[in-house]
């Protein structure tokens, strides 16, 4: 099946994404599934879903396009028999087969899913509990590893307060041919109607249902398939948790077109990182002609560079992967350069890294890197960033190195915008990344302030032809545009201000992380609070697993000497933490703004 036909079906002859009336998710796939039934594809494996909770070795459940379209209509049936469209679904499970078949079988009903996260992990109790008193769910579907610890956590509401939970792989096949696509009115549109919820981390705030609309999901889903330029026959293997927005639509893209997505958990990945650069590496079954795709966050790199102790008896071959797509937090040069140098001997390219920009409010994708030579780094003076510019120095000096994170993807407006006066600023200058188009979500469900607030903001003076002035998201991050590459520097509302000059977060906390071995990778929380006269710089830092409290003293002075030297500030405070002590949002970034809540409160306290 040449993908590439298909997706330029959906695009005009000025080169614009159409969409034909009532285009939904489900339509898609359906029009996928039927053109793979006449190309006798639908016995090709779709899902390969690997459960190592009771076997290291770990156990291959596979199931079949077929298979897999069978289940989703069975959900689906089941939910059109117990609810009706528009009513919202939670999806409490671990990454497994069954999390997506609740959550395309919620789309396929007419209803709204809402991914969120494995009922058997602890720390998201306080977050769960916001997420469904916001979204009202009605129906939480969970499968029966997860189902026990779904009805628990639900045992303390009145019997008749509890949401329906259903069991995805409780439902029998036959359900399926009790499915009937939704009967759309005739002259209605189904464009703006809303797919799925996806819910922000909650690390700056409570958390916020993003309404993603069908319209806004294939259009992002042509935007991917079109920048990655995915080339097939191809595999995918993902470990990235389905509640991430990254992880669940990557995963459904690959479902709607057919292709084989290699799935295990994140708990599998961290246990033991050689699991995954198996699934990565090419197999005897596959084609010669195979590529090899997968996405994964900054932190992974080094894990996988330092703990999956491959041996010769592996057989490694990485030549087949593609694209190692790096998102969901900064991208460092030192996790690409040790992932690169350490898997160089098994065939891996290092132009298949490619760092990427998003957010949830955009659908996923923003950017990517799509030049051949790939991944670009650069170093900038650290005392011109602090003034708003990013000036170009040598490598090797005292210099910020960013990695870039690609060029802004087709069929989508973008600019870097002044926050205050709300113009466009010059190449090299650092503004608030401002996107429009239609992978822009709707707004947050229910809060019409922060809607109006962050999607309906209006452009001023621009150097760029024939762009639209209202309707624009501002996403609240920071970043600049060299050679129509971006680089990010921050997020607006941490900067760090400690007289008068502006402090990235990030950058502080790569310079303590590289200050001493003590320091655990990216597990270190830069913020500042009010002091008397000026803001106060705090540090907190996770010890690395082998380091123990003795050494929190000398640590301590490696840190204030790196901090004070090259960013000319004194830290107030650093305090010292076992691993994961330190707040982290539900998509395991560091939450700065929950641990200065937690630092001011004992304070105050």
């Amino acid at each position: 099946m040449d993908l590439s036909v298909i997706i330029q079906r959906f695009i005009d002859e000025d080169g614009r994404i159409v969409l034909p009336q009532n285009f939904t998710i489900p339509a898609l796939a359906e029009m996928l599934h039927f053109m793979g039934a006449q190309m006798g594809q639908l016995d090709d494996t779709n899902i390969r879903y690997w459960d190592f909770s009771s076997s290291a070795e770990g156990e291959l459940r596979t199931y079949s396009r077929r298979e897999v379209n069978t289940r989703i209509k069975a959900v689906a049936a089941r939910l059109m028999q117990v609810g009706q469209p528009g009513d919202r679904v939670a999806i409490l499970a671990s990454n497994s087969p069954e999390y997506l078949f609740g959550f395309m079988g919620a789309m396929y009903a007419g209803q709204v899913p809402i991914p969120l996260y494995d009922p058997n992990e602890p720390g998201h109790g306080e977050h769960l509990r916001a997420v469904l008193a916001d979204s009202g769910a009605k129906t939480i579907m969970t499968n029966k590893a997860g189902a026990p610890a779904v009805r628990q956590f639900f045992a303390e509401l009145p019997a008749a307060q509890r949401p329906r939970i259903l069991s995805v792989d409780s439902l029998p096949d036959s359900l399926a041919e009790s499915w009937t696509p939704l009967e759309v009115a005739e002259g209605t549109d189904t464009a703006n109607d809303t797919a799925f919820l996806q819910y922000t981390s909650g690390s700056t705030r409570m958390p916020a249902g993003v309404t993603l609309t069908n319209e806004s999901v294939v259009t992002n889903v042509i935007q991917i398939y079109t920048a990655v330029d995915l080339q097939q026959p191809l595999r995918a293997p993902i470990w990235l948790p389905m509640h991430h927005d990254m992880g669940i639509i990557v995963s459904m893209l690959l479902v709607v077109l057919g292709n084989e997505i290699e799935l295990m958990s994140p708990r599998d990945f961290m246990q033991q990182p050689k699991r995954y650069l198996k699934q990565l590496s090419r197999r005897e079954d596959d084609p010669e002609d195979m590529h090899i795709y997968s996405v994964i966050p900054n932190f992974a790199l080094d894990v996988a560079a330092r703990y999956a102790n491959i041996t010769d008896e592996d057989n490694l071959d990485l030549s087949a992967v593609d694209g190692l797509i790096i998102g969901s937090e900064p991208v460092t040069k030192s996790g690409v350069d040790t992932f690169a140098e350490a898997f160089a001997p098994y065939n891996f390219n290092r132009n298949a890294i490619r760092p990427g920009y998003g957010l949830a409010e955009a659908t996923l994708i923003v950017t990517i890197a799509q030049r051949p030579e790939r991944p670009i780094f650069r170093a900038f003076d650290r005392d011109k960033l602090a003034e708003g510019s990013a000036v170009e120095v040598a490598e090797g000096s005292d210099g910020l190195v960013l990695a870039s994170n690609g060029a802004p993807v087709r069929w989508m407006d973008f600019a870097i915008v002044d926050p205050e006066t709300k113009n466009e600023v010059a190449e090299g200058t650092i503004g608030e990344i401002w996107v429009h188009g239609a992978n822009v979500a709707a707004g947050y469900l229910d809060r019409p302030d922060e809607t109006e607030a962050t999607f309906a903001n209006t452009i001023g003076e621009t150097s760029q032809d024939n762009l639209p002035t209202d309707s624009w998201l501002a996403t609240g991050d920071l970043g600049t545009l060299i050679d129509g590459e971006l680089y990010i520097t921050g997020r607006l509302k941490d900067l760090i201000v400690v007289a008068g000059r502006n402090h990235y977060p990030q950058d502080i906390e790569i310079t303590v992380q590289e200050a001493t071995d003590h320091v655990r990778t990216d597990s270190v929380a830069a913020f500042a609070v009010p002091g008397e006269d000026v803001e106060r710089l705090i540090i907190f830092v996770e010890r690395a697993e082998a380091a123990t409290a003795e050494g929190d003293s000398a640590a301590e002075d490696a840190i204030r000497s790196a901090v004070t030297s090259l960013h000319g500030v004194s830290p107030e405070v650093i305090e010292f933490y076992a691993p994961n002590e330190i707040a982290r949002s539900s998509s395991g970034k560091i939450a700065r703004r929950v641990n200065m809540k937690r630092f001011l409160d004992r304070q105050n306290g």
